[in-house]
């Protein structure tokens, strides 16, 4: 299939003007200082994923929050080596390539696909399958698809993601492409009355033999290539429960074992033992970006799901955009550093391991300062999100406080207990630790400075508008 390349002054233009942002991260306070401190030193245990995929919260990067639909195959390769060099050791290992990967004229912005890529030709197999475009994943040549950089992945050490629509392409039901291993082509599959309305490439799949044959061929491409881990969106929202059991079974049945994310949200809570039953995590809202009014309604969003995850399925409060993002994806405005404050971002990175979510990143990871990645590199509180015993975080009520409380159980039988104040002044916390069963003064520890305190009876502080302590109480 014959395609285009992609203006490389177009790159350089943009890379060039983004490289000037700089971190904002100066002047910290004695607490923040200590926090990176408190990173640095390093420790703990190493989080090593054993058992079926997905059996813990996914802990990776995801290309979508910095490069929208036009990442190339370069910049993942950095933000690897980068995820290797400082990530890896604390159990970090999934890179995620989102979405469109097979377009080589990619928009950056998602609002313009109707209007731009309505008929474009992409990249596919003689089986009307999707291949990484060439002039993006120099790898792909030759019909080679993601097999070359997964294999370069794994050899660092990390697994790969790709990001899917789901459907069939509208190419391939247009042309009447053949299915590979069967009698069928991809108009038997394809439902063209089925579509999604913000991106034009596919049509939906129907429920019979046909749309099996379509889902488990493309599982079998996934698996050739190496992947590890797939998200598939347009999913949820309406929710189509019969191709996330096609997709469910087409990965049982292609050999190897594969995370399936679902996307994006939110998906109604009507499902919850249907999408767990066949999805290893699920967004529970829409496109999560860096704005406090997103992180409050998370709060809220996660206890709704409170009972439905555990080891194997997982809600999902979706990505991290700390640090640098929106280099090339508009849907995220221009260029910048994060706008969360650094409380907000504490608050972020605690709820999330509290509840427990997946932690996926949307940063470009090489631009990453000290204090961002101090927030990814503390082992007391990853170990949290990574809890064995996948016991979901609850909501508690706390006479007498403004704090917003947390709890979850942990498997040496002690709790991760969060105080969150969600509102735009300082609160104090004077909380009695026999409300939670303790009939004598517990062991309490800050997680983020790594810290113990001395016992007592009653834990006291003062938490900054839309911050948060994050503790360990035995």
């Amino acid at each position: 299939m014959k395609f285009t390349k992609l203006c490389p002054f177009l790159f350089l233009i943009v890379l060039t003007a983004s490289a000037q942002i700089e971190s904002p991260n100066t002047n910290l306070t004695a607490r923040e200082e200590q926090i990176i401190a408190a990173a640095k030193a390093g420790g703990g245990n190493k989080i090593i994923h054993v058992g079926k995929p997905g059996q813990m919260p996914p802990l990776g990067w995801n290309s979508y929050d910095t490069f929208g639909d036009s990442v190339v195959e370069s910049e993942v390769l950095s933000n690897a080596g980068w995820m290797q060099a400082y990530l890896l050791p604390l159990g970090w290992d999934i890179i995620v390539v989102d979405f469109r990967w097979y377009d080589p004229q990619p928009t950056g912005d998602d609002r313009l696909l109707n209007r731009t890529r309505t008929g474009a030709a992409l990249m596919a197999d003689e089986f009307g399958r999707l291949l990484p475009a060439p002039n993006r994943f120099p790898s792909a040549t030759n019909g080679a698809g993601f097999k070359p950089l997964a294999d370069q992945l794994h050899a660092m050490g990390l697994k790969f993601g790709i990001h899917v629509m789901r459907g069939i392409p509208r190419q391939a039901e247009l042309a009447r492409t053949k299915i590979q291993g069967g009698e069928f082509t991809a108009a038997d599959a394809g439902d063209t009355n089925n579509k999604c309305v913000w991106c034009p490439d596919m049509f939906g799949v129907q429920s019979n033999v046909a749309g099996q044959a379509w889902y488990d061929s493309c599982a079998k491409l996934w698996a050739g290539w190496g992947v590890d881990y797939i998200k598939v969106d347009d999913l949820s929202q309406p929710y189509h429960a019969a191709e996330i059991e096609m997709i469910r079974r087409a990965i049982d049945k292609c050999g190897r074992g594969i995370v399936f994310s679902t996307s994006p949200g939110p998906t109604p809570t009507g499902h919850a033992g249907h999408v767990a039953a066949n999805a290893n995590l699920w967004r529970i809202s829409g496109d999560f970006w860096d704005r406090w009014q997103k992180i409050d309604a998370q709060f809220d969003l996660i206890a709704q799901w409170h009972g439905a995850g555990g080891p194997g399925h997982w809600p999902d409060a979706d990505m991290i955009p700390f640090g640098h993002i929106a280099i090339r994806s508009k849907m995220g405005g221009s260029p910048h550093w994060t706008h969360f404050t650094r409380d907000e971002q504490i608050t972020l990175m605690s709820l999330w391991s509290l509840a427990p979510s997946p932690l996926m990143l949307g940063m470009n990871l090489p631009d990453n300062d000290d204090w961002t990645t101090a927030l990814l590199t503390n082992p007391d509180v990853l170990a949290v999100d990574q809890d064995p015993l996948g016991e979901p975080a609850r909501r508690v009520f706390a006479p007498g406080q403004t704090a917003e409380m947390w709890t979850r159980k942990l498997t040496d039988g002690s709790l991760a207990v969060g105080f969150f104040n969600r509102t735009d002044d300082v609160v104090k916390v004077d909380y009695a630790w026999r409300n939670l069963g303790f009939h004598f003064a517990p062991r309490v520890r800050d997680l983020w400075l790594r810290k113990d305190f001395a016992k007592a009876k009653n834990f006291t502080a003062e938490i900054p508008s839309h911050g948060c302590v994050l503790l360990k109480v035995q």
